[in-house]
């Protein structure tokens, strides 16, 4: 796991930010970079919200618990393009191939594409890689699902009925999830990268049909634009990460 000390939120993004830069520099279009970007946004998330987090009551979430699973979903293009290469590779075993997985997300995709969490939830358009109530991609499960943590199980299962509850969220998942994602993010946008965030189904749903969609994003092409996160002022985050992280290192928008 990968360790911060400092609790500082900035202090903490600036640090991630240079490990990010750091690979970025040292990988450049190597098809290793994607994995090792997540690797590392994954290892910080996970080292560090352990840190965080002590003290706290126990999580509600655990394995076979899909409630908050309806929720629209956004990841940056690393994660996307990981998940899609682990789809392809359990597609290929005997047992993967009977799951079908790419078939559940075009048939997914065609369903929620374009909606948000309210509609979706009221749809109960459930994630298509929750088989019998287990993630079949939890070992690569984006940071947004790693940061959506509950310390109320009823409340989650109520909301997602489209019940109005309050959920007890976790703050410091929440908090670590944003810092990590945007630090990835704002050295992705240095480094001459596409770095905004998509709707994860149907950017996956896109990865899956481009076999080529990781080379063309390491060449420094949008390859997911179709989904884009449109509600999201881009321009604004832009600037925001140009002045966390100091003069000389901004990118254009």
């Amino acid at each position: 796991m990968t360790f911060v000390e400092s609790a500082e939120p900035v202090d903490f993004f600036r640090t991630a930010h240079g490990r990010f830069s750091q690979l970025l520099e040292a990988g450049r279009v190597h098809p290793g970079l994607i994995s090792a970007l997540a690797s590392e946004a994954f290892d910080l998330f996970e080292g560090n919200v352990t840190l965080q987090t002590e003290g706290l009551q126990v999580l509600a979430c655990h394995k076979g618990c899909p409630a908050c699973c309806c929720i629209r979903v956004t990841a940056t293009a690393p994660e996307i393009f990981l998940l899609a290469d682990y789809i392809r590779r359990v597609d290929a075993t005997e047992a993967g191939a009977q799951l079908n997985l790419p078939g559940r997300v075009a048939e997914a995709d065609g369903i929620a594409c374009g909606l948000a969490s309210t509609p979706r939830m009221a749809a109960q358009c459930f994630c298509p890689l929750m088989v019998k109530d287990s993630c079949i991609i939890h070992p690569v499960r984006p940071l947004a699902c790693r940061g959506h943590a509950s310390f109320d199980k009823m409340a989650c299962i109520d909301a997602a009925a489209g019940r109005e509850v309050n959920v007890p969220l976790s703050e410091p998942h929440a908090v670590m999830r944003s810092l990590v994602q945007n630090a990835l993010q704002s050295a992705l946008r240095v480094h001459g990268y596409a770095w905004r965030a998509y709707e994860l189904i149907h950017g996956l749903h896109l990865a899956l049909q481009m076999p080529d969609g990781a080379q063309r994003w390491l060449r420094g092409e949008d390859a997911l634009e179709e989904a884009l996160i449109r509600d999201t002022d881009w321009h604004g985050l832009a600037a925001a990460f140009d002045g966390l992280i100091g003069d000389g290192a901004g990118a254009s928008a």
